[in-house]
């Protein structure tokens, strides 16, 4: 390659606007739906409830993917004019960095969520046309773009007593912009329907379909954790102290996994300094308390946070000035003072603690099993690591399979069948191309309880994990396939048509189901179904399933002469 040296023309100093326009995903994250820009609507008309302005939002998607959003709040200042000759409605859709809630001491408090200045400008930007009216005070302002640029203004009189004050604001996003021009629905509906219950009293219409919640956080958790929680009294705080509010329900399920659902200024995250003090609030808290009731011995360590929260259900949506985030889409906070919330989170723990003492016990007992489990899981990752890493090519198998020879491993099969002497007429009677057979003895262990280090001790079930080609996850302690590592395309369970040999079967795909549950959904499990009985009329003879279809056979055929003969499977 030659060396590539920049000129004066190589540097460029774009606009606001050409530069949103050119890098899309720097303020909008992903560009694959236009979603973000009705989030972003969206999150300006909720400030205003939260400022409280207008309890109603209005959201409308047409086929043409032209989106609607009108709230009632209070509006903007209709042809109020700037030093510029903007009125504030332009510049607040066309000026990148216009807003209105930059000051902590103003309206909004500094707790809105829209406080960049950015959201309502993307939807400018990155849309074909953009078009907004606002009315407040008997007057109105209506204001168009066109790509991005700001085409004509309309202001008048506003005569309708029963809408006195809000904003319509409606757009077509671009293709030029976005892979899917139009919204993720699922996303959307998701997100309203915890938006309500982050603002108990507001009303969102999305196509006509209401959302509206008039318990708040607990039509939240109630929806989540249905049948599934084992504590009867959660933790609730509310607490509301100047600009700072905390809105907080946590309850435990007998899920093995944690959730929390966190939420600043009622915009969601995944990262921040709010999530880790709560976690290590909880997590010590738990640990004094369970100590104190000798749930945890002296000589024992402190539980983990993993172990602590194995059932946790925690959603909470905290309100604070001074937030800052990485991105447009504010999903990751860099900076949060959490001093106020301190003393409330650590204060509500405790009373809630010695106020629920038989409930706490219940979580003590699932946090212990966690640890133990978690321990499991560790001896069983040495094992596997100590075995030899290096996926050997010529796989050592029981001695037992009878392996086919082609290369073309996903049009191959395997049967497994019930000892050698059910696997000696599959052997004879097979194509050894493309069909291999693997006999076990008898049953197999029954794993719908077995650890992963339990079932790595049982011959038969390592013999076919090595013979399928599936993989040990020292991670997840889970048992994987990748599709080229694959022996067979099939994988063929064969065993008798009685009762024994239904059990067997069931053996069979409990562990395929505890342990990779994949193979099944994916379509490579399948069951041999051979007959139990032959029936011999003369010189015919017919095969029959099982006991039911021999007697509905002797039903049908009262006066016929014929022999049964029971099959071996």
């Amino acid at each position: 390659m030659g060396n590539k040296v920049y000129t004066e023309d190589s540097i460029q100093s774009l606009t606001p606007l050409e530069f949103t326009r050119l890098r899309p995903g720097v303020y909008c994250g992903s560009t694959e739906y236009s979603t973000q820009l009705l989030i972003e609507i969206v999150s300006n008309a909720i400030d205003e409830f939260k400022a409280g302005h207008g309890d109603t939002i209005k959201v409308d998607i047409n086929k043409d993917n032209v989106i609607i959003v009108e709230d009632n709040g209070q509006g903007f200042i209709p042809n109020a004019m700037r030093e510029d000759g903007k009125t504030i409605l332009e510049a607040s859709f066309g000026v990148l960095n216009t807003s209105g809630k930059y000051d902590d001491d103003g309206v909004y408090e500094g707790t809105a969520l829209g406080l960049n200045g950015i959201g309502s400008k993307l939807a400018t930007y990155l849309s074909h046309w953009l078009e907004v009216i606002t009315h407040r005070g008997g007057k109105y302002e209506h204001i168009w773009f066109k790509e991005g640029e700001f085409v004509k203004r309309e202001c008048g009189d506003w005569n309708n007593k029963d809408n006195p004050s809000g904003t319509l604001v409606q757009w077509q996003p671009s293709e030029e912009f976005f892979t899917h021009t139009e919204v993720n629905l699922n996303t959307i509906k998701q997100l309203f329907k915890v938006l309500v219950c982050l603002c108990p009293g507001l009303k969102i219409l999305l196509n006509g379909e209401e959302y509206y919640s008039a318990n708040g956080l607990t039509d939240l958790v109630n929806d989540a954790v249905k049948n599934t929680e084992i504590i009867d009294n959660r933790l609730v705080i509310k607490k509301d102290e100047g600009k700072n509010k905390l809105d907080f329900e946590l309850t435990y399920t007998d899920s093995y996994s944690s959730t929390i659902v966190p939420y600043v200024n009622t915009g969601l995250t995944d990262s921040g300094p709010h999530i880790t003090l709560i976690k290590t609030i909880l997590t010590r808290e738990l640990n004094k308390f369970f100590r104190e009731k000798k749930w945890l011995k002296e000589k024992e360590e402190n539980l983990s946070g993993d172990d602590c929260q194995e059932g946790l259900y925690l959603v909470f949506n905290l309100t604070t000035p001074g937030v800052s985030y990485d991105a447009q889409t504010k999903s990751r906070i860099v900076k949060l003072d959490m001093s106020p919330f301190t003393p409330w989170i650590t204060e509500s723990i405790r009373q809630w603690l010695e106020l629920n003492e038989k409930s706490i016990k219940i979580i003590a007992d699932k946090a212990l099993n966690a640890r133990r489990a978690r321990e499991a899981a560790r001896k069983a990752r040495e094992t596997v690591r100590n075995q030899n890493e290096k996926k050997q090519k010529a796989l050592k198998f029981d001695s037992k399979l009878a392996d086919c020879y082609s290369k073309k491993r996903n049009q191959c099969e395997i049967y497994i069948t019930e000892g050698d002497s059910a696997s000696g007429n599959l052997k004879d009677a097979r194509n050894n191309e493309f069909q291999a057979v693997l006999p076990v003895r008898g049953k197999i262990l029954n794993t719908q309880k077995a650890s992963l280090d339990k079932i790595q001790k049982n011959a038969e079930i390592m013999t076919m994990i090595q013979a399928f080609g599936l993989t040990i996850d020292p991670k997840n302690m889970k048992i994987t396939y990748h599709p080229e590592d694959l022996r067979y395309g099939k994988i063929i369970i064969m065993s008798d048509a009685d009762v024994d040999g239904a059990h067997i079967k069931n053996l069979f795909y409990t562990f395929i189901w505890n342990f990779c549950p994949e193979l099944i959904k994916d379509g490579y499990v399948y069951a041999g179904v051979p007959p139990l009985y032959k029936i011999t009329i003369g010189k015919k003879y017919k095969y029959l399933k099982n006991d039911e279809a021999l007697e509905t056979f002797r039903k049908e055929n009262p006066d016929k002469k014929y022999t049964v003969n029971r099959m071996k499977g």
